[in-house]
């Protein structure tokens, strides 16, 4: 479904992705760690087509999208969904409007239509009857499952999770956890998370992918980056202090 082949991208004399090379199969879950600022959400962006690299290709769908215009670069994000770390709710907009933002830009459904579809995505995320509600009268972590029912209301066939659990507390955190992978399991979506959370991405991955000094210096199942013998990547799932990561800084 998606393939970063060769990818780079520096911002001056920054090099943030040195020949990223990434393959995710439909319906995997793939999460992306990493320390901040190392490119995480560099890559999300060349997924989705916000930024385009200064060498390689990204294939979305059997599409290289480094060669699509803007029309078509539009037409390709419609098969996306995201989940904004904090949600990014319009705060002009009640619950409704919110979640159903992208059914009336981009499609002419009638309103009934529109209506029973935010109710089904609500009901999916385990919340009904808030579609009156403003944003500012959301907890957090209501905030963030009705982000994620706007993220599949347009039945996506890939969703991009840029913190999911980040400024929710560590319960809410397990929850959304638990909401991201029933909705795998449903959706049978592919999907790419990018988290610094290890308990995250090791209950919602099906596979991780380490990003360090531009390069992906490891990637394998939860288990397998569990058990993992590179020293960089043990230091940065352990939180420790000392080792080659602080060393290098």
């Amino acid at each position: 479904m998606i393939e970063l082949i060769n990818v780079c991208k520096s911002f001056d004399d920054n090099i943030v992705l040195d020949n990223v090379n990434l393959t995710i199969p439909d319906g995997e879950t793939i999460v992306i760690i990493g320390r901040s600022g190392a490119g995480k959400s560099v890559i999300l962006k060349h997924i989705i087509g916000l930024m385009k690299p200064d060498l390689g290709q990204v294939i979305v769908d059997g599409q290289d999208i480094t060669r699509l215009d803007g029309k078509e670069l539009n037409e390709l994000r419609v098969k996306f969904g995201m989940l904004f770390q904090g949600a990014a709710l319009f705060d002009s907009l009640d619950v409704r409007d919110n979640v159903a933002f992208n059914l009336i830009e981009h499609t002419r459904m009638d309103e009934g239509i529109i209506n029973n579809r935010v109710t089904e995505c609500l009901e999916l995320v385990g919340l009904r009857g808030i579609e009156h509600l403003s944003p500012a009268e959301l907890s957090g972590g209501m905030r963030k499952r009705v982000g994620l029912a706007r993220a599949i209301c347009m039945n996506p066939k890939i969703i991009l999770y840029d913190e999911p659990t980040t400024g929710v507390d560590p319960i809410m955190a397990d929850a959304v956890n638990d909401l991201i992978k029933d909705l795998q399991a449903k959706l049978k979506t592919t999907a790419v998370a990018v988290t610094h959370d290890m308990t995250s991405a090791y209950k919602i991955a099906d596979r991780i992918a380490m990003l360090y000094k531009g390069k992906i210096v490891e990637i394998g199942t939860p288990e397998e980056i569990k058990n993992t013998k590179n020293p960089v990547v043990r230091q940065f799932i352990t939180g420790a202090a000392t080792g080659p990561i602080t060393e290098d800084s």
